[in-house]
């Protein structure tokens, strides 16, 4: 791996995970020169045979963050290593101090990454960007906090609110799930916001090609779906047994009542005109479909 660092790049990815790695692609085949954050040195390396530019460091390290470029765009992308050991509010809230306060004199502008989960309704509301965030479990919260943190900060940005993000080599779970025909808990008739990862690159990209600064922006398909049918055209599709629910048994993810519904048309306003992959019916077959690694 490079021992060479550049002091300024077109655009910095930290958390070049599953939704960071692909925007970082795609910026790179745009003819940009892209630098990406990872912990590990095996990884970095294979980020550097993609072209991309290495940066071993840790957002909760202070110090490690002193070797980042100066940036136009920076993507804040992070999301927590289940296997680190890291508490969720460490790496949200002290991870994302550290990061502006590293950032802060060396980039225009910034791309939070945050969640739908930061809404609480759960009657079938439909949430805008204009809804009331007054989420119900921890995971929301912090969400909300860092978002406060981000908008803080003297720098300017853009906060992406994403609801659940799918695409290939992200329904293992889900498929193996189907396929053994397993009761799925919690209620069949709450809805799911969705969204697959291909149209959160474009929408990253596409915002990367504006001027939009201090906005926030709802990214989700056009079509929220009950769980019953999402889980029905996963078994169809995979051609297993239809799914059995178990509506006394505790939804893993708390309880959510009906859901909410996510109303994407800023998204369509301001960002993306269409979606390529507008609803499950045409998201799912490439979920299941594809391989799933995006090199």
């Amino acid at each position: 791996m490079s021992d060479v660092i550049q002091n300024s790049v077109d655009r910095l990815v930290v958390g070049c995970g599953y939704l960071g790695l692909r925007v970082a692609k795609k910026w790179f085949e745009q003819g940009l020169s892209v630098a990406v954050t990872t912990r590990s040195a095996e990884k970095g390396r294979l980020f550097e045979k993609l072209g991309l530019q290495p940066i071993i460091c840790d957002i909760l390290d202070r110090d490690s963050l002193n070797y980042l470029p100066k940036s136009k765009i920076v993507l804040h992308s992070v999301a927590v290593d289940r296997h680190s050991g890291e508490s969720m509010r460490s790496v949200y809230i002290d991870g994302t101090n550290n990061l502006l306060s590293a950032i802060q004199q060396r980039c225009e502008r910034c791309f939070y990454i945050s969640s739908t989960s930061l809404y609480g309704q759960s009657a079938g509301e439909i949430i805008t960007e204009q809804s009331a965030c007054k989420p119900l479990r921890e995971n929301g919260q912090i969400c909300l906090e860092t978002e406060s943190l981000v908008r803080a900060s003297d720098i300017d940005s853009l906060i992406l609110r994403l609801a659940g993000i799918y695409g290939p080599g992200r329904l293992i779970a889900r498929m193996n799930q189907a396929k053994q025909a397993l009761p799925i808990p919690g209620n069949p008739d709450a809805w799911l916001n969705l969204v697959h990862v291909d149209d959160c690159v474009a929408a990253i990209v596409a915002a990367s090609e504006t001027d939009l600064r201090n906005e926030t922006i709802l990214v989700s398909d056009d079509l929220p779906v009950r769980r019953r049918e999402y889980y029905s055209r996963l078994a169809k599709r995979l051609q297993a047994p239809p799914p059995i629910f178990n509506a006394n048994q505790k939804d893993p993810k708390g309880e959510r009542g009906e859901g909410k519904r996510c109303n994407n048309s800023k998204l369509h306003q301001l960002l993306l005109k269409n979606l390529q992959y507008p609803s499950i019916i045409e998201g799912l077959p490439n979920a299941i479909d594809c391989g799933d690694s995006p090199t």
